[in-house]
């Protein structure tokens, strides 16, 4: 009896360790409430000018299509094209984008946003026949928030315009339409905002870094709220290396600036041999409860650039060789 009570003590400290363990995993990986959603399936698309901007227009004879999506390219090249050679001889034109999609109930106290990494030219953007904006240029990403517009609980119409006709407009091929992914971002009314992390190492050694973290938090609610704010930075397998947390105070419908810094010993440093990245994980808490979880990776290094030695990378001179690349058709730009 003696022994089995001897074996068993142990036994249960390991169930006891086992637990604590799981436990501080969890709190530790928190489940983001922030949703970023592809929506780059199932568009309707239809090339030439209408008037496609309400929920209840019949885009049922339109070409169903998954993005990203360029109709230039499906043209016919021809000297006689607007675009000219210089532009890849081409068709333009203006092109309608259409998308349905259900809105659940349970989303109801959410902030809701569309975000576009490149539309080619001059959109225009509709929620349920509401404009959100004209974006003219064509090599930008942006944002807008659809909140406001949505019809929970129910079928709602996102329609892109998108207009290309006046040519030529660029030095080379530049392509038509949504050429980029579009995403969904669902995130609680209090969150960190778009690009809301600016991260800076203005100290940098082998031996010590100094990280500095700029953190805006954006605050949808009708009233001011205190926000518990948690920097855990994590390295390239996941593990934390190092953690602060303050306070920031975010008024009603605004934004609210945490600043905070940490000192992290023995940085590994980023360079073209081991591009090692950190990752920062900020944690938004109301109350105790998590708002918003919010990922940015990073590298620690310093560079210089010197009219005698040129450019250094960590010390080290590194010979820059630039190509004229751009963001399509290969080779040729």
């Amino acid at each position: 009896m003696q022994q089995t009570k001897a074996w068993m003590k142990p036994a249960y400290l390991i169930l006891y360790s086992s637990f604590i363990i799981l436990y501080l995993v969890s709190c530790t990986n928190t489940k983001s409430p922030r949703e970023r959603i592809s929506f780059n399936k199932d568009w309707s698309f239809q090339l030439g000018n209408v008037e496609a901007t309400e929920r209840t227009f019949d885009d049922s004879g339109w070409r169903t299509l998954n993005l990203p999506h360029d109709w230039a390219i499906e043209g016919e090249f021809s000297e006689d094209n607007p675009s000219g050679s210089n532009g890849g001889a081409l068709p333009g034109g203006i092109g309608w984008y259409r998308k349905t999609f259900p809105v659940s109930s349970a989303d109801a106290e959410k902030c809701i946003f569309i975000d576009f990494d490149g539309v080619y030219m001059n959109s225009e953007v509709f929620i349920n026949g509401h404009s959100l904006g004209v974006r003219p240029y064509g090599y930008i990403s942006f944002r807008y928030d659809l909140t406001p517009y949505l019809k929970f609980g129910e079928e709602n119409t996102l329609a892109v315009c998108v207009d290309n006709s006046e040519q030529p407009n660029s030095r080379w091929y530049s392509g038509c339409g949504i050429y980029r992914n579009v995403w969904l971002t669902k995130v609680n009314p209090v969150h960190v905002d778009l690009w809301g992390t600016y991260i800076t190492t203005p100290e940098v050694t082998t031996e010590k870094a100094t990280i500095t973290i700029r953190t805006a938090i954006k605050n949808s609610n009708k009233e001011d709220v205190e926000a518990d704010l948690i920097s855990v930075l994590t390295d390239t397998k996941g593990n934390q290396v190092a953690s602060v947390s303050s306070s920031v105070f975010i008024p009603k419908d605004s934004l609210g600036i945490g600043n905070e810094g940490i000192e992290l010993k023995n940085p590994k440093l980023w360079s073209l041999e081991t591009p090692y990245l950190y990752t920062l994980r900020t944690e938004v808490r109301i109350d105790g409860q998590v708002t918003d979880v919010y990922e940015t990776p990073f590298g620690i290094r310093t560079f210089e650039f010197d009219a005698k030695t040129g450019f250094t990378l960590n010390g080290k001179q590194v010979k820059i060789k630039g190509v004229c690349q751009h963001h399509d058709l290969g080779c040729l730009g």
